[in-house]
């Protein structure tokens, strides 16, 4: 019976012991730790990335000239006649350069297969995409505040042939051209092409001959940028995106003595128009504080977001006046901050806060950003709409991409503040829920957490939308390396 009991305890012990060691040790079943979670979330976010961006060049993109169809269908297969505006095949761009900003990352990262496999494949494609882009581009004579000059721009359709599209009045509104610009930067840091950093620049001179450099009762610059030259509403979609885009042109030449012709108007009398020469590096900063400063009094709301524009204008059209015997745009004073708050708005600010802290090292832009992140983050993340412990943004309209800006205003912010962390796992969050339970056939739903309709015919895509979605994905993916 001895024997029998001290066997029983034996047995007893040992089991005991198993359950401490696999307790201790993790599962059995040939369980491995796995690798860290950043590098394979990195991984997979540029993977999905890849896919996402891939299949909408492949379904929204026919023929040599890379015509974009604004539509498709993944459920039918059709592909819709219109065609997208420049706004929308400037998204094209965005994703592959976020794509190429990730590869970067991942080489640096010490992993250099998805590099090895894809880089010289998507530099070519963003070259195609940039020589039809083209196909936007049109000819024209503008009248601004400080002189008449002929400017070959971006117009919002596209033209029958390269360089023929209509351009004239309301055909091209500066926000087009400020998106550009901010992507020719991109490319241009990416690649080294000094074709990209060329006509960046043009285009950023053709934009800040926008700004309403009239001069107020008070002496001061009436200040802000109309939403085209065809225009006298003041926007925040055509002043804060340029924002980034002129503090990187300054970081670019802070360390040259390159110089550009500043135009003005003298405070003194109000009318005679000057021209100075300035170091592009200071010219540069200048206008980003300027832009900034201007937004940011007219535009920013008392719940700590941005309207969308300033109404209420005199003149209330494009008006030109004489001014000893030379012909100028009339100044344009707008007394009506007018919404809604859109999440770009907030979205192209937080950048920017984050680019003019970093370069000017000035901790009100900081503190502006933070409180932002913050506000933006209250207003437009609902929790629980759709999903338990999901935060929902507004869908409607065009905020698929507005929301891309927005959670790119956050990811240039974290270094510097690195409570937006939260923020930035909604989207992750939401971009995976959607990738997990709605892919259908490489392409994802205009809603992430609701998915596609029962109604096939209901499911056709907007291009930049899935474009907007490979580049969430790919910054995201950048950021999980960086951070």
């Amino acid at each position: 019976m001895n024997r029998m009991k001290n066997l029983i305890i034996v047995l007893v012990s040992l089991l005991w012991l198993m359950t401490c060691a696999c307790g201790e040790n993790g599962p059995d079943k040939g369980f491995q730790e796995p690798p860290p979670q950043e590098e394979r979330l990195a991984e997979r976010n540029l993977t999905r990335a890849i896919e996402l961006a891939d299949n909408t060049i492949n379904a929204h993109f026919t023929g040599s000239g890379m015509a974009m169809a604004r539509y498709y269908n993944p459920y039918t297969g059709a592909r819709s006649d219109e065609k997208g505006s420049v706004w929308m095949y400037t998204s094209a761009i965005e994703a592959v350069n976020a794509i190429l900003h990730a590869l970067q990352a991942e080489k640096v990262a010490d992993d250099a297969s998805l590099y090895n496999k894809h880089y010289t494949r998507f530099v070519e494609v963003l070259d195609n995409l940039y020589d039809n882009a083209d196909y936007y581009l049109g000819t024209f004579s503008l009248t601004s505040y400080t002189q008449t000059k002929e400017w070959t721009v971006y117009g919002v359709n596209r033209g029958a042939s390269k360089g023929g599209a209509k351009v004239e009045g309301i055909e091209n509104v500066y926000d087009d051209q400020m998106w550009l610009v901010r992507e020719l930067m991109e490319s241009y840091k990416l690649t080294g092409k000094e074709t990209y950093l060329e006509k960046a620049e043009y285009l950023t001179e053709y934009v800040l001959d926008g700004w309403d450099c009239t001069i107020d009762a008070n002496g001061n610059e009436v200040g802000g940028i109309t939403w085209g030259p065809g225009y006298v509403t003041k926007h925040a979609c055509s002043n804060g995106p340029m924002v980034s885009p002129l503090v990187w042109l300054h970081e670019l030449y802070k360390e040259k003595n390159d110089e550009v012709i500043h135009r003005f108007i003298d405070a003194g009398d109000m009318k005679t128009r000057k021209t100075v020469s300035l170091k592009k590096s200071d010219y540069y900063l200048a206008f980003a504080k300027k832009i900034y400063e201007w937004q940011k009094e007219a535009l920013l709301r008392g719940d700590g977001v941005y309207d969308d524009m300033m109404g209420g204008c005199t003149p209330g059209a494009p008006q030109l006046e004489t001014i000893d015997g030379v012909t100028y745009r009339k100044g344009i004073t707008c007394r009506d901050k007018v919404g809604p708050a859109i999440s770009y708005n907030s979205g192209t600010m937080l950048s920017g806060a984050a680019d003019l802290y970093r370069a000017t090292a000035d901790e009100k832009y900081l503190s502006d950003g933070k409180k932002l992140s913050d506000a933006s983050f209250a207003f437009f993340a609902k929790k629980g709409t759709n999903l338990p412990d999901y935060y929902t943004y507004n869908i409607s309209g065009f905020n698929n991409w507005f929301n891309g800006v927005l959670m790119r205003g956050y990811v240039d912010l974290f270094p510097a503040n690195k409570n937006v962390s939260t923020y930035i796992a909604t989207f992750q969050q939401n971009l995976d829920y959607g990738y997990d339970h709605f892919l259908y056939k490489g392409f994802l739903p205009t809603n992430l957490l609701v998915g596609w309709s029962q109604n096939n015919s209901n499911n056709r895509i907007e291009g930049m939308f899935s474009f907007a979605f490979a580049a969430e994905y790919a910054v995201l993916s950048r950021y999980e390396l960086t951070k």
